[in-house]
């Protein structure tokens, strides 16, 4: 049926994490990319990058371990009865 919740919130941890490794890593190759190519070698292009790469992935765990699970919609049908005298007779 389901998963043990030992394994979903090991997912969940394991997916934020490399979620922020991903988009810290990528911050600050962007960061290094821009000071070497347009700021003469300065650092503060890789630290912001890399600050923001990080912030972006804990906002995204954050976000992630705040909903308690993936919401799954199901259409309920009800069948109408023939003589129910709540709905009327028709």
């Amino acid at each position: 049926k389901g998963e043990a919740t030992e394994d979903y919130i090991s997912n969940k941890t394991d997916r934020c994490l490399s979620d922020t490794a991903i988009k810290t890593v990528s911050g600050l190759g962007i960061g290094i990319l821009c000071s070497v190519l347009f700021l003469r070698r300065r650092p503060w292009p890789a630290v912001l990058g890399t600050g923001i790469g990080l912030g972006m992935g804990v906002a995204n765990c954050d976000n992630d371990f705040k909903t308690p699970h993936s919401l799954v919609s199901q259409q309920i049908r009800v069948a109408q009865r023939q003589n129910d005298p709540l709905l009327g007779s028709k």
